[in-house]
């Protein structure tokens, strides 16, 4: 590292690397980065307390594993180091997997970006039980404008207490600053860890495309101000706890996000708007102002929306918002629960149906079935009957695009979905689309790729496959198990729970009876305590 050049390329060889202490450091240029890469994606795999320092401009780190490690001092990866803070630096195809401490409130994040123009990507990371957030963005006395996308971030268990988020950009007490940094194309999965998965603590950031499987957790504008939240799915599949995005702050913009089957209440709804805190601290509750909730669709959502929603000190409800174009369907009642009741709030051009709708109806919301239909890709979409077609009302010109990357026309349609028959540049993310090379997510494999067993657990191939409509999945126990096989749809949704007790050593066989579902693509999960092992199968009618 100490002679490379721009346009040189450094290649740790295949192996244990333990207790490393990797400090890349150089500068590269545009055109020709330095990189540091593994010999093999998968092949480099660093434990024991091995740690990564980027600092310097244009460097490039590209298929490093850490896993079954820990940190003893900061990060795992930090973006500075012996050459101070990154300028557009890159981690890709990397992954962090159980780097853990023996006590979990031993506190530290696991990528800490600091500087300016980095970017994460491709990245997978899974497993993170002690405190201190997953990925954080440090800020400075200028914008960051990092770039973190295409990543998957996977199973951080509730921690109990604050600083379990997943993403976190920026801290309350630079919560004022704006940091520019784009969030986009993620997919999170059971990211539990508390009540944000993401948590935005600074100005001016975009939160885009990202897909929420599973999450007991919400998207939360912490802190700060004029952030946009535009076209992300959410799939809470009615788990306890699961919610949407939560408000909080001045000049936010909310449009063509999906969220659908979320089980939350209050602050953890499809969506709340928070109150505020008179005269607010930095790490307070600042009240909401100004912000425009449009062109969104809940489907089959608890608590869909939630106004004034509660916390410490919060006695200032919102103030001056926007809800407008939002298709709203759900059984559960009420769909608008009021906590605290906005003042100078704007209903327009909502379609609601379902349940009572819990306020006096204004003039902006009409209760009339949106006619949604189940489309093979999972979502709920309107037909072309529906009333929410070229309904919209009042003009919101940043909302060129609908949740599928499709042209708005003229007279844009209620709802995420602009009725179409073009291409869908976007859709709800699955683990084929996101995080490195199936090489480096052990554990997450599929039939396509080889398996390992560990420690004598193995699932087998399901039989017959393709099948219709019974099939048998079998799998192996080395040992006494508390076993946990799931059938999951492409969209991550729970299909069917096939084992969950206690089993003894040997091999067992479980039937899949899939008469009442569609034909397609469907995973088998087994899960037997850290071990886990997915198996494609094939429905065909």
């Amino acid at each position: 590292m100490a002679i490379a050049r721009p346009g040189d390329t450094l290649t740790m060889t295949n192996g244990i690397w333990t207790n490393q202490l990797i400090s890349f450091a150089g500068y590269g240029t545009v055109q020709a980065p330095i990189v540091l890469r593994a010999e093999s994606y998968g092949g480099v795999v660093l434990n024991g307390t091995s740690t990564l320092r980027i600092s310097g401009r244009h460097l490039v780190v590209d298929g490093l594993l850490f896993r079954n490690g820990y940190s003893a001092s900061g990060a795992v990866v930090e973006f500075r180091g012996t050459n101070g803070e990154s300028d557009s630096c890159r981690l890709t195809n990397c992954s962090i997997i159980d780097y853990n401490p023996a006590v979990n409130t031993t506190d530290y994040k696991w990528v800490s970006l600091y500087g300016t123009h980095n970017r994460v990507d491709h990245c997978y990371l899974r497993g993170k039980k002690h405190a201190g957030t997953t990925l954080v963005v440090w800020l400075a006395a200028k914008p960051n404008s990092h770039r973190i996308d295409s990543n998957y971030f996977a199973e951080r268990p509730p921690l109990g207490v604050n600083g379990g988020e997943t993403i976190r950009v920026g801290t309350s007490d630079w919560s004022m600053h704006d940091s520019y940094t784009t969030v986009e194309y993620n997919l999170f999965e059971k990211c539990n860890g508390e009540i944000e998965a993401i948590s935005n603590k600074s100005c001016e950031n975009v939160y885009r495309g990202n897909t929420f499987v599973d999450c007991q957790a919400t998207l939360t504008l912490r802190h700060g101000n004029h952030c946009i939240v535009e076209g992300n799915f959410f799939f809470g599949n009615h788990r306890s706890g699961s919610g949407g995005i939560r408000i909080i702050g001045e000049d936010h913009k909310i449009y063509n996000n999906y969220i659908q089957g979320t089980d939350g209440s209050g602050t953890r709804s499809a969506l709340s708007i928070m109150d505020g805190v008179p005269n607010s601290a930095l790490n307070q509750y600042y009240q909401v102002k100004r912000a425009i909730i449009v062109h969104n669709t809940f489907v089959d959502n608890r608590y869909t929306f939630t106004l004034g929603a509660q916390g410490d000190g919060t006695t200032l409800p919102p103030d001056s918002c926007i809800i407008a174009n939002n298709v709203v369907y759900s059984t559960y009642s009420p769909l608008i629960t009021v906590a605290d009741a906005p003042t100078n709030l704007t209903w327009q051009g909502n379609v609601f149906y379902g349940g009572t709708l819990g306020i006096a109806q204004p003039s902006g919301i009409t209760i009339t079935d949106p006619q949604l239909t189940l489309a093979a890709d999972g979502i709920w979409r309107p037909v072309a009957t529906s009333p929410a077609l070229h309904a919209a009302a009042g003009v919101f010109p940043y909302v060129t695009l609908d949740m599928d990357g499709q042209v708005r026309d003229a007279t844009p349609d209620v709802g995420a979905d602009e009725y179409s028959g073009a291409a869908k540049p976007r859709r709800p993310l699955t683990a084929a689309d996101v995080g490195p090379p199936p090489a480096m997510i052990t554990g997450i494999a599929d039939d396509e790729i080889a398996t390992a067993v560990l420690d004598g657990f193995e699932l087998k191939q399901n039989y017959p496959n393709p099948f219709n409509p019974e099939t048998v999945v079998s799998y192996q126990l080395s040992v006494v198990s508390q076993v946990d096989l799931r059938v999951y749809d492409l969209l991550g949704r729970e299909v069917k729970v096939l084992v969950e007790q206690e089993m003894p050593a040997g091999v067992h066989q479980a039937t899949w009876n899939a008469e009442q579902v569609a034909s397609g693509i469907y995973h088998a999960v087994l899960r037997v305590g850290e071990f886990r092992s997915v198996k494609k199968m094939l429905l065909l009618r």
